[in-house]
């Protein structure tokens, strides 16, 4: 059984759930809206304000769909409440970030600067020069433009330059020794 996929989940207050036809689900809450659909070999039942997701058999595509329905569900839920953040770090001699409407630009030692337009959904703010503080309602949208910030210079082992998540540890190696 898995041991993720039987919790219950609570459904907090002020928020609204929806299951619709074809395991579509619509989480309503005080931060916005999600919807998203599930697979429809899983059942999901909600029962006053507790969300349960049961699987039909036991073959391993079942076992595996079990688990990450309930997470899913369980992220919207958290989502629409509390919302969820990334921060990153820019570590380096001038490589430095602001905010422009609603533009984020970098720069990080190229040429020119590096301009990012927010996404629909996603925030995000930058406290100081150093530091870019992502933030939405969907934790995978949050995650991957985190991920795409962080791509265009990742931290490299040699001096720790680029851009990295807070309390990320890059592993430091050992330059040449000439003898």
């Amino acid at each position: 059984m898995s041991r993720i996929g039987i919790k219950p989940i609570k459904i907090p207050q002020g928020v609204e759930v929806v299951i619709g036809e074809g395991n579509f689900v619509s989480v309503k809450g005080p931060k916005g809206e999600l919807k998203q659909k599930f697979v429809e070999d899983i059942k999901i039942i909600k029962e006053e304000n507790i969300i349960t997701v049961e699987r039909p058999t036991n073959n391993k595509r079942h076992r595996s769909l079990h688990g990450l329905t309930r997470t899913l569900i369980a992220n919207m839920l958290e989502g629409v409440t509390k919302g969820y953040e990334k921060k990153l770090e820019l570590v380096g001699v001038g490589y430095r970030a602001q905010k422009q409407g609603k533009k984020l630009v970098m720069g990080l030692g190229f040429s020119h600067p590096i301009e990012m337009e927010d996404p629909e959904g996603i925030t995000t703010e930058v406290p100081s020069q150093t530091e870019i503080i992502v933030k939405g309602i969907d934790k995978q949208l949050v995650g991957n433009y985190a991920a795409k910030i962080r791509a265009w210079r990742e931290p490299e082992p040699y001096k720790g330059k680029g851009i990295r998540y807070a309390g990320e540890v890059v592993r430091r190696k050992e330059g040449k020794t000439g003898k």
